[in-house]
Parts: structure tokens; sequence; C-alpha cells
């Protein structure tokens, strides 16, 4: 119940008789066949791992690290350090041709004998797994300030940090997850309200400018009309300072008021990447 637009399909035939299905959004009665390219997905994976082997899970992990980027389109592995449940490894993966590029990959994975191997030594350490696909908010694209997930922006930030006094290891990853209201237009209502005042927060005076907004997300399979903020900071430190100068932004603010009646739930988790995650 979360799509951006809603649409219909209806069948026609050509001058040959083949049967083209036809999809009309209804919102711009615009025409796509069922050729169009495939848009990005990102899945969102949640692995809640006992306490006792933590240790071990993330050793064998990061182990594996080389042939699971090998293998995977892999943008963020971290741990939460604070602000919900702990101990769940959480992993994000930007799939650039859509569930075809995400099946192929997963087929080749499970004939792959050294992945088989690493999972069966990590599946003891695991309590339960949940996978989501989430896609990127249009404006991701649009708006100057958003990173995106796409291979090569994350990395292209991190290089320029480099010779700055920040130091990596002090990184930490904010999620900030919304559970919106049930309605097809709760989602673009949403982003409507949230890119009319981001651009105060992100050149809000006093911004860390170690600040980033990695990218906004809204779920397509599992939990639907759910939103992630994803951001990274240089310290929780800086993550301070930087929602100090939002609190001043005033367009942010009426933004938020506004959001605030869409979203039944509300929660804020602060995640520590691990040593192999491309987002650090």
């Amino acid at each position: 119940m979360n799509s951006l637009h809603s649409i219909i399909g209806k069948t026609t035939r050509t001058s040959s008789g083949k049967k083209v299905l036809n999809v009309f959004n209804v919102k711009s009665m615009s025409t796509v066949t069922s050729s169009t390219a495939a848009s990005p997905i990102i899945e969102l994976r949640e692995y809640e791992i006992a306490p006792q082997y933590v240790a071990p899970y993330t050793q064998a992990t990061s182990d594996a690290s080389t042939l699971r980027k090998e293998l995977l389109p892999m943008r963020l592995f971290s741990l939460p350090e604070t602000g919900g449940k702990l101990n769940v490894a959480t992993h994000m993966y930007y799939f650039e041709g859509g569930y075809e590029e995400r099946n192929q990959r997963r087929k080749k994975m499970g004939t792959n004998k050294e992945w088989n191997a690493y999972l069966s030594s990590v599946r003891p350490f695991m309590m339960n797994q949940k996978s989501t696909i989430f896609v990127e908010a249009p404006l991701v694209a649009k708006m100057e300030g958003i990173c995106g997930l796409k291979p090569g922006n994350i990395e292209a930030f991190l290089q320029n940090k480099t010779g700055t006094n920040e130091s990596v290891d002090s990184s930490i990853i904010e999620l900030r997850r919304y559970q919106l209201k049930l309605g097809y237009d709760t989602v673009p209502k949403f982003l409507e309200l949230y890119g009319r005042g981001l651009p105060s927060k992100l050149n809000a005076p006093g911004t860390d400018p170690t600040t980033m907004l990695v990218t906004i997300l809204y779920s397509e399979v599992g939990q639907l009309n759910e939103v992630i903020e994803v951001w990274r900071h240089g310290s929780t430190s800086a993550m301070e300072r930087s929602r100090v100068a939002a609190r001043a932004a005033t367009e942010w603010k009426r933004s938020i008021a506004d959001i605030a009646g869409l979203a039944n739930i509300f929660t804020n988790t602060i995640h520590k990447p691990v040593s192999f995650s491309p987002l650090k």
C-alpha cells in the first residue's frame, strides 16, 4: 500500500497479433511497456545474532567479506550500538538491475561452495533473519547534498575525506525509521513534506561537516509504508552538533510538524559499521 503511483494495466494486440501489456500511471497518465528497464532496489537484511556468538559471527563474516563483495553489491554492514534491539547484523545491498539481478546473484550464490561453507559455519549463531525490499526516494537523485547508495557514490565521498582530521574508526551510521499510517498516498505525502524542509536542514548553520545524508528509502516488499533515513556522522559528537543545528532550521521544523501526523512509530538507532563495510 505504499506505491508512489497507482497503476492500471491493459492488454492490446499489435498488427501482427502479438499481445502487449501497457501500464498506465494514473497520476501522470504516461504509458510504458513491459520492456521498460528494471528499477534499482535495495535489500535490507537483518540477522539477530545470539549474544554469545556475536564475536565468532563477526570474525567469520569478516573473513568471508571479499567473497561477499564479489557475489553481492553490498553497501553497508553494521551492528547497532544503541537505540533498539542489539546484536542485529544489519546489511544493505543495491541491485541496480532490480529483482532480476537479485535473483541471478542469489542463484549463483547457491552454487558457490565457498559461500555455502561460510553459511554453514554461521547459521548456528543466528536466531532469526529478516529481509525487506526498499527503493530510494526520487529526491535522492534530484536533490543536492544526498549521497545515494549507487555504487561509487559512497566511495567517492570517503575518498574526499582523505587527509582530513576525521577518523573513520569513530564514524557512526544513524538509521531513522518511520512506520507510516496505511494508505496509498501516505508515502508520497511524507516525501513531499520531507523534501520541502530538507534543504534547510542540510544547510543549517552549525551542521557538522562530517554529517552526510546517505539516502532515504521506502519499503516495497515486507512491512509496507516504512521510510528509512540513513545518515553518516564522523562521531556521536558530530551527530549531536548537527541535531542542534537542525532544530534551528525553520522550514525543517514545519515539515516535521506536518509529518508527525502521518507516522505511527518513529525509531532512531546508532550503528557502528564493521571494518569491511563500504559505508563507514
